[in-house]
């Protein structure tokens, strides 16, 4: 619209004087000086220098954003889910107990890892591992069906076996003896895996996962950048998600979910919450990234599915790098802002100061090539951005105790210019 006004205007201005009897030179000349006075090339460029300026510090920053508009939406961001294994957690899952109910442990752990031999999930490769690491044979599975969320089907040696958690034979009868013995390595904070034998249950396998470094200075940060609601969904049992969610400082759970079951969370949120950002890594978090206002990927442990999925990459499956991203898109957001003034106000003097003859048109040509200079200056300041402020731990843990109100603390964590920090009651 800005254009066609003034092309029109700029005629009107070479027309009306002829019209009038000035001399052609002279309206030619006046309304050349406010043409070059109105040409929005700084702003045509304030935008777009301030978005290739967040996109390249947040590269080298360890993250990786897929345009402009994902870069724009990370700084209104209040609501973020997080998938648990590989994301919260490291993903690297470890076999911590291995309770054989018939025959001995290798056998149990033999028939085990046959199945899962043929999956790449963190939890199957770990009980792999284990297996390999007591040299033990594994006997060839074949006709082996998935179950998502849930385990594994396979033939092994001519018998039907069957690993996974307990929703998986919901419909069968678990002995009590065995449902107590889950029930007791879950409150511990474990992942179980229940293993049957043409229709026997042979045994039951434990594995713990441990949160990544960091990660409750990760969640005070995001606090402290008013993304008041953090949610953690995961297929795992309750318990485990518990567990996990308070040594990391998460008060929000959602447990025993599918992957469509995350879609139906994302979807929720979405409509209480307005933007909400998904952070996974597997093939089952894809479609609730894909759902979410902006996809968030761990770069090194995602799939390629996630990877494809994902707006915004962590590349060096740094969760730390998320608040920095947050930061750096309102640091974005407020450079495009002071741009576009900028660029705007030097056109609402030049017009009127060369329609009336108070500036010539080199003067104008200088002020309008100064300004295009000046908003590109203005948006590379963004490559010196700072990463965002230590969070004192100490507040962090006062600011999870405080009262709940939708399950979320009343009130905020706040930082000074200096970094400190503070509680803010709200």
């Amino acid at each position: 619209m800005f254009v066609p006004v003034v092309l029109v205007g700029v005629v009107a201005l070479i027309v009306i004087p002829l019209l009038m009897g000035l001399p052609f030179s002279e309206s030619f000349y006046r309304a050349m000086a406010v043409l070059v006075a109105a040409s929005p090339c700084a702003l045509a460029i304030a935008t777009p220098s301030a978005v290739l300026a967040g996109v390249a510090r947040a590269a080298r920053g360890g993250v990786l954003i897929k345009g402009g508009v994902h870069l724009e939406n990370l700084r209104s961001l209040s609501t973020i889910a997080f998938d648990k294994t590989g994301t919260i957690t490291t993903g690297k899952p470890s076999v911590t107990d291995i309770i054989a109910l018939q025959g001995d442990e290798a056998s149990l752990l033999a028939n085990a890892a046959s199945v899962e031999s043929r999956s790449g999930h963190p939890l199957a490769q770990a009980v792999v591992q284990a297996a390999h690491a007591r040299n033990i044979a594994l006997p060839n599975a074949v006709d082996v069906q998935s179950v998502t969320g849930m385990g594994m089907h396979a033939v092994v040696e001519e018998r039907k076996v069957s690993i996974g958690n307990l929703r998986l034979f919901e419909h069968d009868a678990v002995p009590d003896a065995v449902r107590l013995q889950v029930n007791a390595l879950e409150a511990q904070g474990k992942t179980t895996m229940l293993v049957r034998s043409d229709g026997a249950f042979i045994g039951v396998l434990a594995l713990a996962d441990t949160p990544r470094t960091g990660m409750r200075e990760v969640f005070a940060k995001l606090a402290a950048l008013g993304v008041g609601r953090t949610i953690m969904l995961t297929g795992d049992n309750e318990q485990v998600a518990k567990a996990v969610a308070a040594s990391v400082g998460i008060s929000d759970v959602r447990a025993g979910l599918l992957p469509e079951d995350k879609l139906k969370v994302i979807d929720e949120l979405m409509q209480a919450h307005g933007q909400v950002a998904m952070v996974g890594d597997g093939v089952n978090d894809a479609p609730a990234m894909a759902r979410a206002t902006i996809g968030i990927a761990m770069g090194g442990a995602a799939t390629d599915v996630a990877l494809e999925t994902a707006d915004v990459a962590l590349m060096a499956d740094d969760m730390s790098r998320l608040p920095f991203a947050i930061t750096l898109s309102r640091a974005s957001h407020q450079i495009i802002r002071q741009n576009l003034w900028a660029a705007f106000g030097v056109v609402a003097l030049l017009i009127p100061a060369t329609l009336f003859g108070w500036a010539s048109m080199g003067i104008a040509v200088l002020i309008h090539e100064g300004a295009t200079v000046l908003v590109v200056l203005n948006a590379l300041r963004l490559l010196r951005f700072k990463d965002a402020p230590e969070v004192d731990l100490r507040v962090a843990q006062r600011w999870q105790a405080l009262p709940k109100v939708h399950g979320q603390p009343r009130g905020k964590i706040i930082a000074d210019e200096s970094g400190a920090t503070e509680i803010l009651k709200v």
